[in-house]
């Protein structure tokens, strides 16, 4: 018996393969917990279509994802902080001053998809953010004191 999964099931498949099962597992326990669908040939060209736009969503959101990311590239920040006289900041320098920092430039980033490494010290370092599951750019920020 062939159907099509909607959702992810252990030792099977994933949500959208189509898979090979004993007729009993897929009319008794598959389709009637909403797991599966029968795999007719309308229902096969309907996913078919569904894969196809998903994909052409998804490439447009990286294309997007892209375009930002080669703006960020060129964006230096400046950060203020509070310092000590021999340079370490009072603190510590995060991604939510980050995102404000950006906000600033005008690019509304959120701060959940900025990854940046304890900053203790007045110096110059580099802020990874994602911006898609493919698209990831460093942009150089420099602390100083305030």
């Amino acid at each position: 018996m062939e159907i099509i999964l909607l959702s992810d099931v252990a030792n099977l498949g994933h949500k959208d393969d189509i898979v090979n099962v004993k007729p009993g597992y897929g009319r008794n326990y598959l389709i009637p917990q909403g797991h599966a669908i029968l795999a007719t040939p309308s229902a096969k060209k309907v996913l078919a279509e569904n894969l196809k736009q998903r994909a052409h969503k998804e490439a447009k959101l990286k294309a997007e994802a892209e375009e930002l990311a080669a703006k960020l590239a060129e964006v230096k920040l400046t950060i203020g902080a509070k310092t000590s006289s021999t340079g370490k900041i009072f603190g510590s320098v995060n991604s939510i001053m980050i995102a404000e920092s950006l906000k600033e430039k005008g690019f509304d980033i959120d701060r959940k998809k900025i990854l940046v490494k304890e900053v203790k010290e007045v110096g110059t370092y580099t802020a990874a953010i994602r911006l898609h599951r493919d698209v990831k750019v460093d942009v150089e920020f420099e602390v100083v004191s305030e």
